[in-house]
């Protein structure tokens, strides 16, 4: 399982950049969305991110930017 922190985070920064429109709809208020960025996540890492840390460094990536 990969849990390397500068990786994850690679990836959620180029995935939220890739879909601005989904953001947009999370900062909108739509939680579920959170759930297509995670498995954009897990899908960059064949399943292999531990998806505990993908959600949260999602979540905080997401509310910050």
């Amino acid at each position: 399982q990969i849990s390397d922190s500068s990786a994850i985070e690679q990836a959620i920064d180029d995935i939220i950049a890739a879909n601005p429109q989904q953001l947009e709809q999370f900062r909108a208020g739509k939680d579920k969305v959170l759930g297509f960025f995670v498995g954009q996540v897990m899908k960059a890492f064949k399943g292999k991110a531990n998806p505990q840390q993908v959600n949260e460094l999602l979540r905080r990536k997401l509310t910050d930017n």
